[in-house]
């Protein structure tokens, strides 16, 4: 038993130590204001796919509009909506000569949809910076200016911000803020920095800054056409052809609420999960890490306290148990996460790696989870 509880313990110490680790280097995006004085005069082109976006759009509009950076396009796709996203775009554009509306082409064969509207975006724009947004990130009136800034300082011709994430239902406070859980206990930024290992590639497709010239390069979102998680798959198509890719904290500058029921949480983790976590190489070591770090410490201390187990082994398995909420703790705080999805983390855990093995299983299966009307 002894064995087992300091094995525990391990496993549940790695994420907390990693989190830490991290947590000095996912920094918020740069305020240098050298920086920011020589990324003044840069244009960027502003873009973003709408699909049904019309309760959306227009706060997105509203806080893009409103920056601070001197020039800067905005362009909206308008993946054949069936609602009123076009018209409120285009009243926007009637009085605003810097947003346009453009209308997506038929989605071709093995495309999708996002990515087929991000390739005519990024074709479409007349800058040399194309800031990719989801029509749910609303920005902060310096966001531009320092998301340009910190591409400056970390030389890469890719980078990506994690946004606020706003939550409302209590499966949003569970499982969205897992995001930040994942990526800061898990991912050793410090080899992503100093590699260009395809495998350490990561990005939140809420927010990503490219280089146009680095981008038309890689390949860009065709290189990824039948993706559903450009997240991941867009920074490793940049590192495949040899460029940088970073991330950063887009807390301050940057919300975003991805779903607003607890179907559409799952669903969002469903659609894309194959390509991340839920895959046969994946799947078993990462559910031994997040179930063995987050849910067997408690699971184990209470049978330990049902079966009278020996003190030693108890207190391990009880050390094991407070500490695997440390990360869930500060992330509460720093990236301003329901304090209550912390609270519950080990029943967020367990939610969240159930859906990635029933992920694995539909897709062995063939079946695909629909997303806006789409497969």
């Amino acid at each position: 038993m002894i064995f087992y509880s300091i094995l525990i313990l391990l496993i549940a110490l790695l994420p907390v130590l990693m989190f830490l680790k991290n947590g000095t280097q996912f920094l918020p995006a740069s305020r240098d204001l050298g920086l920011l004085s020589l990324v003044k005069p840069f244009q960027v082109s502003v873009l973003i796919p709408a699909r049904n976006e019309a309760e959306s759009i227009r706060p997105a509009l509203d806080s893009i509009l409103s920056s601070a950076h001197p020039r800067f396009e905005v362009l909206v796709l308008d993946d054949h909506s069936e609602d009123a996203t076009a018209n409120i775009v285009q009243s926007i554009a009637s009085r605003d000569p810097r947003v346009k509306l453009l209308q997506s082409k038929e989605l071709p064969e093995g495309w999708n949809g996002k990515q087929h509207a991000c390739w005519q975006l990024a074709n479409a724009a007349s800058y040399d910076r194309l800031l990719f947004l989801d029509a749910d990130v609303r920005l902060s009136s310096d966001a531009i200016g320092r998301c340009l800034a910190e591409q400056q300082l970390q030389k890469a011709p890719l980078v990506s911000g994690f946004p606020m994430q706003e939550t409302g239902t209590f499966a949003e406070k569970m499982l969205i803020p897992l995001m930040h859980y994942v990526l800061l206990g898990y991912l050793p930024i410090d080899r992503m920095r100093s590699t260009l290992g395809v495998g350490l590639a990561a990005g939140c497709g809420q927010l990503f800054l490219a280089e146009k010239e680095a981008y038309l390069q890689s390949g860009g979102h065709a290189a990824i056409q039948s993706s559903r998680h450009d997240g991941i798959q867009l920074p490793r198509a940049f590192r495949t052809a040899g460029f940088r890719t970073d991330i950063f904290d887009a807390t301050d500058i940057a919300r975003c609420r991805m779903y607003t029921s607890t179907t559409q949480v799952c669903n969002g983790l469903l659609k894309n999960a194959t390509e991340g976590i839920a895959n046969p190489k994946l799947i078993v070591p990462f559910s031994i890490l997040l179930l063995g770090g987050s849910v067997l410490p408690g699971l184990s201390l209470l049978v330990g306290l049902v079966l009278g187990i020996a003190w030693l082994p108890l207190t391990l398995l009880a050390i094991a148990f407070l500490i695997s909420f440390v990360p869930r703790v500060i992330a509460s705080i720093r990236f301003k996460q329901s304090p209550f999805g912390a609270l519950v983390h080990p029943i967020g855990t367990l939610w969240f790696v159930s859906l990635q093995w029933v992920a694995l299983f539909r897709k062995q299966l063939g079946l695909t989870t629909k997303w806006r009307g789409r497969i």
